[in-house]
């Protein structure tokens, strides 16, 4: 195999080296155009947002089900799209993550804000996101309250 292997680099290698004077002097030598890299004109990082919303019980039956989120422009399925967006472009700005999850060593209050679940999926500022929201204790209805409008108000 290394033997194969070395023999298809010489005989590429010679096959190169001996096309390339007869190229070069067929053609006459051409300046390249400037390349994107060094104008500074590359595409920025992918920066957009696109995410699933699927909420469940959280006593607004219009507020249940799975809503699409899109910023920059807001839009998509998601019922409050622009003030949503508005949210996470504040987040970001602050370098808040407001999707991380509760710390497991976090001291919590012991008190249930009712049944409702959600799952946001998908990117944020660029970031795969993937993450659950509850209102099981007090920091979870905290971190759920944080993200109202993206998450509805749960009753």
């Amino acid at each position: 195999m290394l033997r194969r292997l070395t023999l298809t680099a010489v005989v590429s290698v010679a096959a190169l080296t001996a096309a390339t004077p007869l190229a070069s002097a067929a053609a006459p030598l051409v300046p390249l155009p400037p390349l994107p890299i060094l104008q500074g004109d590359w595409p920025a990082a992918d920066t957009q947002t696109k995410l699933t919303v699927t909420v469940s019980e959280s006593g607004n039956p219009a507020a249940d089900g799975v809503f699409e989120l899109e910023c920059d422009p807001a839009g998509g399925s998601h019922p409050a799209a622009q003030r949503a967006c508005d949210l996470l472009d504040e987040a970001a700005e602050s370098g808040d993550n407001p999707f991380t999850a509760t710390d497991r060593n976090a001291m919590c209050t012991q008190q249930m804000g009712g049944p409702a679940a959600a799952r946001v999926e998908g990117t944020w500022q660029g970031q795969k996101v993937d993450a659950r929201f509850s209102r099981a204790n007090g920091c979870e209805i905290s971190r759920w309250n944080a993200l109202v409008p993206v998450l509805p108000s749960a009753r």
